[in-house]
């Protein structure tokens, strides 16, 4: 349409219509044309208050500006300061905590493991039980509540963001940091663990509360795990007989430390609970004889579910000295992905602390691979001070694919000509990878068939080590080692890589005290009405492979313990009767002696007192198990899909929620007793990372089925 189609009051209308109470303001013009031009170019004056601005000098606003910025900073920085450092604790110095102490289990590969002497003190980088993700519009609290709370409870002091050589996976993309993190890192090289001298109930360690904490990043990309189903209330009507492997593995609880310091969540799938429980120390009687385990049981009240009890099964292999000398394969994964981060370090470093742990009675022999064997580099059993040895070290180099089937068969060939040549000694043959196979088998089982041992009587032991964080298949590792009859560990940096191959803790290692190592629990149908073992859903075994002699069931070292926890419901006629004991079952257990090949067998009762309430029982390490036995198990069951929140079932996972909320809370209680374990920090770091993924809700039920 052309300007003139429209009327001088149409066009009046309009414009009224747009600037409504300013336009009835304004003169009338010869033309409203004319009208809009003159009041697009002379904007009106405005009076008042938004007058008297507009005419103050724009330099002069800016300036006044930045001084106010500036004064309001200052003064929120001093007061911050003054409040942090209010609760900080500053502790003696020690390196890792030693093998040995309560609550931390004695073997390497876990976050606190004895270090070498005069290595770094190193702390681990827990964040406290008081964070939780808050939005953004309820995160702040009067000073008085948050006061009052902070004087009422104890948990870990905030060192999430405190980040050392140890603490920082070595090839993972830096979190995102808090503008305090420079003035918290410095803070960090004065604090340490406690005094290795020190009893076991130590000053706790004040809560540092931290708002607003940034939710995890989804988890890393092109990481491999097995989704094992988790197992389901059973009746004792139906099946009460239950048959699985013992297991002394704890990478699952490494893996998931090393993503929370690096700012990911922690993947369900990841979860295997039994590595949970078993990377904890819970100080158990050493067993009464040399020949056979102490068995431990232990009956108290669930802690998230009254009508329920839980059973723990404590078994405790005898610490023994063995000479005996020892033949070690190392298989090195030279492959491209090794490039990523600091693998290739890691392994260096292992494999030179293996070298440097054996003694001239030992002997060690090197295979390297990527897309085949590097026949360069390959070295045939020979004393651990060869120069051969340290030569193929030093140019551990990645390139090339993966093919761990031609590594291992190597591997295996070399360490069978080792042991037919040295009948006395134990086989190790220790493969150093990412596990990101995909030159000619890429199946665990496939690759092992490949790899075939035929010798029982005097296994050859596959040991994985795992290395990495995005590109890792941890399904691979665990299944390699666990029918290879060996064990699976995982290392971050080069710090645990030196200390879980230090010579004191690399030979309590490599020293077997069971193989094929098995149990079994009859539960008394006339005492349990159901019953759930927590975790091992990939130890489960038929039950009448029990008196079977296989490969794929533990090795267990001398010294090392393995801990079960059940999930039961006692009959209402024993909750009623008039003795609070009761004999819930028996366990069985059998094994193969090492070397000689005989079969052992041993039982106990499972007779206890029932009506225990854990935090009366004087036993915080009981506890501190049940924690995390039930929170790995309830958050490992979480659906979990594409590696993206939320989760399929927003109902199950605030009810998960809420239960590791119940936990969290449980754990503080025990932080005047454990506070002082690195152990305990690192849970404690790891269970509110696992609470921040989640969303918050309201309970439903309990989640499970029978």
């Amino acid at each position: 349409m052309s300007n003139r189609e429209f009327t001088d009051d149409y066009i009046k209308g309009l414009l009224r219509d747009h600037f409504k109470a300013e336009v009835a303001q304004q003169p009338a013009a010869k033309h409203p044309w004319d009208w809009l031009k003159t009041r697009l170019e002379s904007p009106p004056i405005r009076t008042g208050f938004v007058g008297f601005l507009n005419r103050i000098p724009k330099p002069l606003v800016a300036g006044l500006a930045v001084f106010a910025v500036l004064v309001g900073a200052t003064m929120w920085t001093s007061l911050f300061t003054a409040r942090s450092m209010s609760h900080l604790d500053f502790r003696p110095e020690s390196a890792f905590v030693p093998a040995g102490r309560p609550g931390f289990t004695g073997h390497p590969g876990v976050s606190g493991a004895p270090g070498p002497p005069g290595s770094p003190a190193v702390l681990a980088a827990p964040t406290p039980l008081a964070w939780r993700a808050t939005a953004a519009g309820s995160a702040s609290q009067s000073d008085t509540k948050s006061q009052q709370e902070d004087n009422a409870t104890f948990a870990i002091a905030d060192r999430g963001q405190l980040s050392s050589a140890h603490a920082t996976p070595p090839d993972s993309p830096p979190p995102a940091q808090s503008e305090s993190t420079q003035e918290d890192e410095e803070l960090a090289d004065a604090v340490s663990a406690s005094d290795p001298g020190a009893s076991s109930v130590a000053t706790p360690v004040p809560i540092v509360r931290v708002e607003n904490q940034v939710a995890p990043a989804p988890p890393p990309s092109a990481t491999t795990f097995k989704d094992y189903e988790h197992s389901r209330f059973a009746s004792t009507q139906v099946d009460k007989v239950s048959t699985f492997s013992l297991d002394t593995d704890r990478t699952s609880f490494q893996l998931a430390l090393n993503w929370a310091r690096a700012g990911y969540m922690v993947e369900p799938d990841s979860v295997r609970a039994e590595e949970w429980i078993n990377s904890f120390n819970y100080d158990y009687d050493p067993p009464a004889h040399r020949d056979s385990f102490g068995i431990t049981a232990d009956v108290f009240r669930h802690p998230l579910d009254s009508d329920m009890h839980m059973v723990r099964l404590g078994f405790q292999a005898p610490d023994l000295h063995d000479d005996t000398p020892l033949n070690v394969t190392l298989v090195l994964d030279a492959s491209g992905s090794m490039a990523e981060g600091n693998r290739v370090a890691i392994a260096r470093e292992a494999a030179d602390s293996i070298r440097r742990s054996l003694s001239s009675r030992d002997r060690i022999g090197i295979v390297q691979f990527t897309t085949d064997v590097i026949h360069d580099l390959t070295v045939e059993h020979t004393t651990p001070d060869h120069r051969a040895v340290s030569r193929s070290i030093d140019r551990l180099v990645p390139n090339k694919s993966t093919n761990v089937q031609a590594g291992l068969d190597l591997g295996v060939r070399l360490a069978d000509r080792a042991r037919r040549q040295r009948p006395d000694a134990h086989n190790y043959i220790i493969l150093m990878s990412d596990g990101v196979a995909n030159v000619n088998a890429t199946d665990p089982f496939a690759i092992l068939e490949s790899a075939h041992d035929a010798d029982a009587s005097n296994p050859l032991r596959l040991i994985t080590i795992g290395v990495g964080i995005e590109n890792y298949n941890d399904y691979l590792l665990e299944q390699l080692a666990q029918h290879g009859n060996g064990w699976y560990r995982y290392l971050s940096d080069v710090n645990q890589a030196r200390a879980t191959f230090s010579r004191d803790n690399w030979l309590a290692l490599s020293v077997p005290f069971a193989d094929q190592t098995r149990a079994q629990v009859t539960w008394g149908d006339n005492v349990v009405e159901y019953w759930r073992m927590i975790g091992y859903e990939n130890r489960v075994t038929p039950d009448e492979s029990f008196t079977e002699d296989r490969k794929e069931f533990a090795e267990i070292p001398m010294g090392a313990a393995t801990t079960v926890f059940f999930e039961v419901q006692l009959k209402d006629a024993v909750l009623r009767g008039r003795s609070n004991v009761a004999d819930l079952g028996d366990v069985h257990l059998r094994w193969v002696t090492p070397m000689t090949g005989l079969t052992n067998r041993q039982a106990a009762a499972i007779t206890s007192q029932f009506d225990r309430e854990l935090g009366t029982t004087g036993d915080p390490l009981l506890e501190f198990g049940a924690i995390v036995a039930l929170a790995s198990d309830r958050y490992g069951s979480l659906p979990y899909v594409d590696g993206s929140l939320p989760y399929v079932d927003a109902g199950a996972s605030s009810e998960i929620r809420h239960d590791l909320q119940v936990l969290s809370d449980r754990l503080q209680s025990l932080n005047p007793q454990l506070g002082h374990l690195d152990s305990y920090q690192d849970f404690a770091f790891l269970l509110d990372r696992m609470m921040t993924a989640l969303p918050t809700g309201t309970r439903s039920n309990n989640g499970y089925s029978r």
